[in-house]
């Protein structure tokens, strides 16, 4: 551990006490990095386990360099999808920022891959149609994620894929291109590497092309003892493909791991490929069922209830006031009521 997160750890969590962030008690750290820690906590009132990334002001050298933390949250707004981490809330003190989102159980894709090995296709399938309906999701939100990884793909306690880590997000527009190097190098696109300016979908697609290999491989596709080597099968685009990946696969792998971005498949044409299609279709009309189910649900009475209704009845049988609750969800607020609201709605 840095002697910076062992700050972090110390100023957030002080030996031999038990903590309590709002109405979230700490249970135990889940991941550590150099300016922030992950906490697994329990919301007092939900009894919900949630996820806190606890970030350390302090270790920013100026106010501007937090614009990155700032604008990872504002990203986070905009998202309600089933295969992408949730937002609950947003609390900021003199010295933390206290981000509260979805805990996936059953940790990350790459822990899961190194203790089990490769998934089998039939259920890399299943997995990237999941992936690929959420990066989707944000590329028509205007968002790309830059940092597509095996280690930001989470799962949750029915093993369904959740996106997380959205630090390098950002906002991007078909008129203009970004130029900022992001990512992990065994999954950048040769154009990160060579520093050329992108417009963010086509790097996506290759780090998407990258994950696809991983879960069928159990390895990664570009590997190295170092940075340089690394850099130089990636841009080659040079990679070995295994006996046991069927000829459809490695079909749609390889037009995505394609080294001129130009050339390279879009999501669109990822959706259409043989071997992904009919999955995610079956994907695509469960989410349609989800989110129907969240709108209806069918009481003990017989009388069908909207799912909204339900949770602020419950919430007012807790004297929080509706009026409240809603002005909350409506401005996006992320605070108390908000994360309340969520919470519940998720038991539902």
């Amino acid at each position: 551990m840095s002697s910076a997160t062992s700050a972090v750890e110390e100023r957030c969590h002080p030996i031999g006490s038990e903590i309590k962030v709002g109405f979230y008690y700490i249970i135990k750290t889940i991941g550590k990095g150099n300016t922030a820690i992950v906490k697994l906590a329990r919301h007092s009132i939900t009894k919900s386990e949630v996820a806190i990334k606890i970030i350390d002001k302090s270790m920013f050298d100026s106010p501007s360099s937090l614009d990155k933390i700032h604008r990872e949250i504002n990203i986070l707004k905009f998202f309600k999808h089933p295969n992408i981490i949730k937002l609950y809330q947003v609390m900021e003190s003199d010295k933390f920022i206290y981000i509260v989102s979805e805990f996936a159980p059953k940790g990350e894709i790459f822990e899961y891959i190194s203790r089990n090995g490769r998934f089998s296709e039939a259920e890399a399938k299943i997995k990237f149609a999941q992936i690929l309906n959420a990066v989707d999701y944000c590329h028509k939100l205007g968002i790309v994620h830059r940092d597509l990884k095996a280690e930001n793909l989470l799962l949750d306690e029915n093993f369904n894929v959740k996106l997380a880590d959205f630090g390098f997000g950002n906002f991007y527009h078909k008129d203009s291109k970004l130029s900022t190097w992001c990512g992990s190098p065994p999954y950048a696109a040769p154009e990160i590497f060579e520093g050329r300016t992108y417009y963010g979908p086509e790097v996506d697609v290759w780090s998407l092309g990258v994950i696809l290999y991983v879960l069928v491989c159990g390895m990664l596709p570009f590997d190295g003892s170092n940075l340089r080597v690394i850099r130089d099968r990636v841009v080659s685009g040079r990679f070995r493909i295994p006996y046991f990946m069927s000829m459809e696969c490695e079909r749609l792998v390889r037009r995505m791991l394609v080294v001129d971005p130009k050339k390279r498949y879009t999501i669109q044409q990822i959706q259409q490929h043989s071997w992904i299609h009919a999955t995610l279709s079956s994907t695509s009309s469960q989410l349609l069922e989800e989110s129907f189910r969240e709108q209806l649900v069918v009481t003990g009475r017989g009388i069908s209830m909207n799912c909204h209704e339900i949770v602020l009845q419950k919430m007012e049988g807790a004297n929080i006031s509706k009026e409240q609750v809603i002005k909350s969800l409506e401005s996006r607020a992320y605070d108390n009521f908000t994360a309340i609201y969520e919470l519940l709605l998720d038991k539902i």
